[in-house]
């Protein structure tokens, strides 16, 4: 660590960096920065920042308020700026009490103690998501930019141009892109990250949404990771693929296996399955995301895998001949306005569980889920995701892997928000009522 910080001070100086921003995050995944000037950086790398954790949602309380910043060396990235005369970087930091132990509510600390609890197994968590987003006129209302579909490229397309000046900020950032395009709906689009561990995708997946934010800014467009934000129109996800490595070799692969899955990949499904619903409130953490999460938009409701149906709640990709080390599964019950360092944590964990249990995995579900009736589904063992927040957070509350995998603290505060929007949520009178309900009663 020593000598990442030596090279972090070289590069400021040599770079004429003059700010740099330490970045963390709230409970709910909302992006915190202090910047700081170079004189300010060796002490910062040593010491911490301190700062008040009372004023961040899910922190500490007022009477034990003080918290320090500790920036992550090895997230030290240059940000791409228009600005040619101001070079400006980017740190992650991992929250500390002001007595130096990793603080509790901290996401990203909260990821990382899960990250270890697999290494302990021989395992290293690697995650690769889909990262699915709308363009719109502006943050006040739902105009597109385009009317195109999935794949589309028009003429003087603005979102193919926005799209690719994201992806090369992000790739001058260290950040690579596997794909982009645009997605079904209108003015939607995707862009994918190429897999990499799952700390440092939590890291990107946070830089990616500011990036995208500020391209649009740039050009007088709103880009939103909002999961629904058009009625009657797909709705964006962040089918994240997953898999675990045992040192360099795929874990989840077996040659001799008809699916080419190995038994800890089949487990880790299973665990998926099993606890899906109780992790819900957190890959899709919003009263908006359950608008996502219904029949005919290609969005997962039904608890079930299989290989080539976009239906099921956990897809198994087919890999490419002599591609093995690609071996993953796909889990496509996110959205991309999760806090990902809690997301990916709890992904992890009902995993694992399913290997420490042994889990069995169902069998595989070859029909179209959506067109069964609600009798086959239940004959067929096939349950559903929570139909809403308030259902999921119950689901939560009743989670002992939930809890041990958060951590109390996070999973306290969590809960305690995620109530308080229900209940906001509940007491608002909607234009759907206004709408349906005043000319009529």
């Amino acid at each position: 660590m020593e000598r990442q910080n030596e090279y972090v001070l070289r590069t400021v100086e040599e770079r004429g960096v003059r700010f740099v921003r330490l970045w963390f995050t709230d409970v709910l995944g909302f992006l915190k920065s202090v910047e700081i000037t170079p004189a300010e950086l060796q002490a910062a790398l040593e010491e911490g920042m301190t700062f008040d954790g009372s004023t961040i949602e899910g922190y500490s309380r007022i009477q034990e308020s003080d918290m320090l910043a500790r920036p992550d060396a090895n997230t030290f990235e240059l940000l791409p700026t228009d600005d040619s005369d101001t070079a400006v970087a980017r740190m992650f930091c991992d929250i500390s009490t002001f007595s130096g132990e990793p603080f509790d509510g901290d996401p990203r600390n909260v990821l990382k103690r899960n990250l270890e609890r697999a290494r302990e197994k021989g395992f290293t968590f690697f995650v690769g998501p889909e990262m699915e987003f709308f363009y719109f006129r502006s943050g006040a209302n739902v105009e597109p930019l385009d009317t195109a579909g999935y794949f589309d490229l028009t003429a003087h397309d603005l979102g193919s141009r926005l799209r690719k000046q994201t992806v090369l900020r992000l790739e001058a950032m260290g950040i690579p892109v596997e794909y982009s395009f645009h997605e079904n709906g209108p003015s939607q689009h995707e862009i994918d990250l190429r897999y990499t561990d799952a700390l440092e995708m939590a890291d990107n997946v946070m830089t990616f949404r500011l990036i995208t934010k500020e391209v649009a800014a740039d050009h007088g467009v709103y880009a939103t990771f909002m999961p629904k934000p058009i009625t009657g129109a797909f709705g964006s996800g962040m089918h994240t693929h997953v898999s675990l490595f045992e040192g360099d070799v795929n874990a989840f692969h077996d040659p001799g296996d008809e699916y080419g899955m190995s038994k800890i990949a089949k487990h880790f499904i299973a665990g998926l399955l099993v606890h899906a619903s109780e992790i819900c409130a957190v890959t899709n953490q919003w009263v908006n995301s359950y608008k996502r999460l219904i029949p005919g938009y290609e969005a997962p409701v039904y608890k079930c895998w299989a290989r080539n149906n976009r239906s099921a709640l956990v897809r198994v990709p087919l890999s490419k001949t002599g591609k093995n080390e690609s071996s993953r599964i796909e889990f496509r019950a996110p959205d991309p306005a999760c806090n990902p360092y809690l997301a990916f944590s709890l992904i992890l964990a009902a995993g694992l569980k399913g290997i420490e249990e042994g889990y069995q995995l169902p069998a595989e579900a070859t029909d179209n889920i959506y067109a069964l009736t609600d009798e086959e589904r239940v004959a067929e063992g096939i349950g559903s995701l929570p139909g809403s927040l308030r259902d999921a957070l119950d689901a939560m509350e009743h989670s002992a892997l939930v809890a041990e995998a958060l951590g109390g603290h996070v999973f306290e505060n969590f809960l305690v928000n995620k109530r308080r929007e229900w209940a906001d949520y509940k007491a608002d009178v909607t234009p759907f009522e206004i709408a349906r309900y005043l000319g009529t009663l």
